[in-house]
């Protein structure tokens, strides 16, 4: 596997604490590991029998029963060996120890040539008391730790240096980076200083699959520590947190305040319910070539890769994901992800929504209808429903493969809609049918990139603005204007290769209007300041001041155009080989 960034994610600033804290792991810690973890030992258990069961259903059983066994006979013969050994050793121990005894008790003689006595070796050797000024030069050495040398006044607190490194400050931007390199993935976290424009890699997680998508929220989940102590937490009811969707069915949720941590806050999911690792045989497994059913799905959880995230802003506990198994699942925060620790029962999601054909790829909540849901999957085909009553969504065709969607923060029932074959639609939701059959049409379509568009983003500070990324490792800016009577107007403002080859993940700054961070195929995170830009400031001059935006002029610092980056090692070695 190549190495790559699949999604970044932005931290507002003033939400991190200034000085994470390092995880520990207590009793109390261990206790809440060990019964999130249950349900993943269980799940081995569950999963080895039902392996042993499909596999030889599909003609590669295992002939358990004569392995166990031959396992007991030759246990039985080690052990019979075991203590033949121990019997000998226990002789020849006898052995030489008396012998031993029989040396000590009558020393040998002495050779006649023997002058050990007399000590001739170290014979030139006297023992001076040399004095003087120097007479005790050792005493300056024999301190290994500076604390105990009496004479340095000045102490090292190496807990002071590690904390000032590890401080984020009120005005630093958090990035978290989804990265998988050498085949190990990780969470890497990012501080950006924007006064500055200094962008350095602060602490990394690691993850247990390859990761797809990245949601921050500021829900403390109820089994999370930090949750369970909330009279010791510094932010009442808050915190700093990042959702993470992997391959593997689950979602797991980290905490961005600790440090060195070695296990999520949460794990949304069953593994002990879910047949996602479980080949499942189709037919009389007679055939040369086996192929496997769909995994069958469940309302409490997932049981494939989970593509897409997205946490309700307003009602703060609930989060939706989208997965591979077609399903798109509503998760309850404030729920103990293990429901009732005594009978088990309880726990996995709230709700389940089969409202498509294909894999989900995306999904959003809406900013100003809380409980409406966007969704958009591989059926070529995306949705809008209320949660609660999903039956009586709307939705259209937009003939390709959905590859990201967007509400638009400035308008309730406006989204936008990026696609495999490179364009980009933007819908009213109000006009669109109930019936599929039936057609829609959407406002305007773009033709962003040569390849998919594989990423889009609203800014959420200037009205009319998107950035859009794509396979062509291109990064595009947008200007949309209304010209009255629905009409809409696109222009392209900027186009830039950011160098970090095909572009995956596009994300504006909460913080700065024309500041956005893009990162794909090279497994490079890059930060676009378009501020630095002359005609990008004037093009979005008007807008920023209806919207009471202060854009402070500037150039950009040591000639790099308004792109800063991490510098790496091997930057040199960066060229394009695909």
């Amino acid at each position: 596997m190549s190495n790559l960034i699949s999604a970044v994610a932005w931290v507002r600033r003033g939400v991190a604490q200034q000085h994470p804290t390092k995880y520990v792991l207590d009793d109390e810690e261990l206790e809440r590991v060990s019964k999130l973890a249950r349900i993943e030992l269980e799940d081995a258990r569950l999963e080895l029998e039902r392996a042993h069961q499909a596999a030889a259903e599909m003609g590669k059983g295992l002939d358990v029963e004569n392995e166990t066994g031959d396992m007991e006979e030759e246990g039985e013969a080690k052990e019979e060996e075991n203590e033949d050994d121990w019997e000998e050793m226990i002789a020849l121990w006898t052995s030489i120890r008396a012998s031993t005894e029989k040396k000590k008790s009558k020393p040998a003689p002495k050779a006649k040539d023997d002058l050990s006595e007399y000590n001739l070796d170290d014979y030139d050797e006297e023992e001076t008391d040399a004095g003087g000024l120097f007479s005790n030069i050792k005493g300056l050495t024999y301190y290994k730790d500076n604390n105990d040398d009496p004479y340095i006044t000045l102490k090292e607190d190496l807990e002071d240096e590690e904390r000032q490194e590890l401080e984020v400050l009120p005005t630093d931007n958090l990035l978290v980076v989804a990265k998988t390199e050498d085949e190990i993935s990780q969470l890497e976290i990012y501080v950006y200083d924007e006064s500055e424009e200094n962008l350095y890699a602060h602490h990394d997680l690691m993850l247990p699959s390859f990761p797809l998508c990245l949601e921050w929220l500021d829900y403390p989940p109820v089994s999370s520590a930090s949750a369970q102590s909330q009279d010791n937490a510094p932010n009442n009811g808050f915190g700093n947190y990042i959702a993470v969707g992997t391959l593997d069915p689950e979602i797991e949720i980290w905490s961005l305040d600790t440090v060195e941590a070695m296990y999520p806050s949460t794990v949304l999911g069953r593994p002990d319910k879910t047949k996602a690792h479980v080949p499942v045989p189709l037919g009389t497994g007679k055939k040369k070539k086996k192929k496997t059913k769909a995994r069958q799905k469940d309302e409490s959880c997932h049981v494939d890769a989970v593509l897409g995230l997205s946490w309700n802003r307003n009602v703060r506990n609930l989060l939706a994901s989208a997965s591979a198994d077609r399903t798109v699942k509503l998760w309850d925060l404030s729920r103990h992800p293990l429901g009732n620790l005594e009978t088990g029962e309880g726990g996995g999601a709230i709700r389940s929504f089969d409202v498509h054909k294909d894999k989900v790829q995306a999904v959003q909540w809406n900013a100003q209808e809380p409980s409406v849901l966007l969704t958009g999957s591989y059926d070529r085909t995306v949705r809008t429903f209320d949660s609660r009553a999903p039956g009586t969504g709307v939705g259209a065709v937009v003939g390709s493969d959905v590859e990201a969607l967007r509400w638009d923060p400035w308008e309730s029932y406006g989204f936008y809609v990026s696609l495999e074959n490179g364009m980009v639609v933007n819908y009213d939701a109000r006009t669109l049918p109930s019936n599929l059959d039936t057609p829609s049409t959407a406002r305007f379509t773009l033709s962003a990139h040569d390849g998919a568009a594989s990423s889009i983003d609203v800014n959420p500070n200037i009205k009319g603005c998107i950035v859009t990324g794509g396979t062509d490792k291109l990064v595009k800016v947008w200007n949309i204007t209304d010209e009255g009577n629905g009409k809409k107007n696109v222009s392209l403002v900027t186009s830039r290769d950011l160098g970090v080859g095909k572009v995956f993940s596009t994300q504006w700054s909460p913080d700065d209007p024309l500041t956005l961070a893009a990162a794909g195929s090279k497994a490079k995170l890059q930060i676009w300041d378009l501020g630095s830009n002359f005609g990008t400031r004037k093009v979005f001059a008007g807008k920023l001041k209806e919207a009471g935006k202060i854009l402070k002029e500037k150039e950009a610092k040591d000639g790099h155009g308004g792109v800063i980056g991490v510098a790496s090692d091997d930057e040199s070695e960066d060229d394009d080989d695909e």
